[in-house]
């Protein structure tokens, strides 16, 4: 795609960013077919190609409005586009340079100026978890909007104590501690079990893509270089000696966001060689499988493959996130090595590459697109499989479990969380 950047952005980070972008764009229309909201909305402009379009006129020099603003808004940033594209458009990094550019001109009415403000401080902010258990005590008492945001108190149970000469990092999350302590603490007892040990860096925080993806970018950049300060002496400091091999993520969207350390850091004159070394070392707890499920399958009742433990196996429908599958390019990995365990595992065969609606913070900005496509998802898990449905539904990332959780009574859980549960039995 031709582009003829204005003279505002020519020779700037962006510009050039964008510009090296858009020309890989061929304006082939395949994305549209497995963009969610063109899905709902039958809009060009509410499909990746039209916002091409649109952030490629304002990098040219047309006036953005509220309703270009708008357009880019209603994108979930699924990237599922990107994972159709045969032209490598990276649409994902090219829609972050088009919301800042827009915002930049086009003001926000002062009620989504007060939202969006909530949100990026809020949900990172230490007062969350306190704020959290507050609404739990609450919750019967809520709004059924506000139901949907407070998960039921879950019992996290313990973290193992044992020594192993093995160890990984793991970030804890800014939400998931509150809204799911149970994750965190069942992937260090499932570690454990391999012999590895799980450690947090108590001063590593938010992995920045609240602040980020809500367009405050150097807010969320401070994040980034926060956790890479806070990680850093266990990589190649004075607790390097501590043999930290990896650094793990069990919310696949703080792991796309990690990996994408070095592309968002790579200008940083101080941050950038630490930011690439740090995406290289990060990993999402699904591409450990395939050693857990070699160290672990003795210790697994499932892994008898008997008649008998067959027919007692639940029923496991796996929803994998988009920023697992698309934003991290993982997928197949999850239902194959938990298959391989004795787990009875499917992915819906219908729309599974579709975004469940949750994306982070969308599902609160925009709840009637973010409803309509969880009540989607869910049919759709529903029905994996056929007259009888999932006992239990999974998934890789707290958003979209909480997301999921409140348009169902059937109980939706972290993948790990279920392999824990086994290693119990």
């Amino acid at each position: 795609m031709q582009t003829n950047l204005a003279p505002e952005y020519k020779g700037t980070t962006d510009g050039l960013a964008a510009e090296a972008i858009l020309r890989k764009c061929v304006h082939c229309g395949f994305c549209t077919a497995t963009c969610p909201t063109y899905q709902l909305l039958g809009d060009e402009l509410d499909g990746p190609r039209g916002r091409i379009y649109l952030m490629k006129q304002v990098l040219e020099g047309a006036t953005p409005t509220r309703k270009t603003q708008q357009h880019l808004d209603r994108c979930l940033s699924c990237r599922s586009c990107e994972t159709t594209c045969p032209s490598g458009v990276d649409y994902g990094h090219l829609l972050d340079i088009g919301r800042k550019l827009v915002d930049a001109k086009v003001p926000r009415p002062l009620g989504e100026r007060a939202l969006r403000w909530a949100l990026k401080e809020g949900l990172p902010s230490p007062l969350f978890a306190p704020a959290m258990a507050l609404g739990q005590l609450a919750r019967p008492l809520l709004p059924a909007a506000l139901q949907n945001k407070v998960p039921v108190k879950q019992d996290a149970g313990r973290w193992p104590t044992r020594e192993h000469a093995r160890k990984i990092l793991m970030l804890a999350g800014c939400v998931q501690p509150a809204m799911a302590p149970n994750i965190n603490r069942a992937t260090a007892r499932v570690f454990d079990a391999a012999g590895i040990q799980t450690v947090i860096a108590p001063k590593a925080g938010c992995c920045g893509a609240v602040k980020f993806h809500l367009n405050d970018q150097e807010g969320g950049k401070a994040e980034m270089r926060a956790n890479i300060d806070a990680w850093w002496p266990f990589i190649e400091g004075q607790k390097a000696s501590s043999g930290v091999e990896a650094i793990l993520m069990n919310a696949s969207g703080c792991g796309v966001t990690v990996k994408e350390y070095g592309h968002i850091l790579r200008d940083d004159p101080v941050y950038a060689a630490k930011a690439a070394r740090i995406s290289e070392l990060t990993r999402d707890v699904s591409e450990w499988l395939p050693e857990l499920a070699v160290s672990l399958r003795d210790k697994l009742p499932l892994s008898d493959n008997t008649t008998t433990t067959q027919k007692a196996l639940p029923h496991i429908a796996f929803h994998p996130p988009c920023t697992l599958q698309h934003g991290q390019q993982l997928r197949g990995g999850v239902e194959q090595h938990l298959g391989a365990l004795g787990f009875d595992v499917k992915v819906t065969g219908c729309e599974a590459h579709l975004c469940c609606g949750s994306a982070g913070t969308y599902s609160v900005i925009n709840p009637d697109l973010a409803y309509q496509l969880r009540d989607r998802k869910l049919g759709h898990l529903n029905d994996t499989f056929g007259a009888e449905k999932p006992d239990v539904i999974v998934s890789a990332n707290i958003g979209c479990i909480t997301h999921l959780q409140s348009g169902t009574t059937t109980p939706v859980r972290h993948w790990i969380e279920v392999l824990d549960e086994a290693l119990q039995k």
